[in-house]
């Protein structure tokens, strides 16, 4: 991932936490490269009791094939930049996770 920008995942005790920037209410639900240095998502729900975040954990859970009681909002509950912590992997196999589903070495002209 040549193009990864800094601070966008760190590790802590038994995991990772991303820095994710979410896109409710998008035609289409995935993971779409970097929003300056955050993990760009773009979820369907509407950040409407909690749907949006939901939807988010899903779409994460199944993008770095783990359960989604594993992933966790820890910061940016009602904001679109979000801090998730991730259980149980390694700042390494996210990224080789991520970089199967989706293209992160693409700034996508916002970084």
């Amino acid at each position: 991932m040549s193009a990864e920008p800094q601070g966008w995942l760190g590790s802590v005790p038994g995991g990772v936490w991303l820095r994710v920037h979410v896109r409710p209410g998008a035609a289409r639900a995935g993971l779409e490269g970097f929003h300056g240095a955050a993990l760009c998502a773009r979820v369907r729900a509407r950040p409407t009791r909690g749907a949006a975040n939901r939807e988010l954990l899903a779409l994460l859970a199944r993008a770095l094939g783990i359960r989604p009681a594993a992933l966790a909002v820890e910061g940016g509950v009602r904001g679109r930049e979000k801090r998730v912590r991730v259980q149980g992997l390694t700042a390494d196999a996210v990224r080789a996770r991520l970089a199967a589903t989706v293209s992160v070495d693409k700034a996508g002209g916002r970084a």
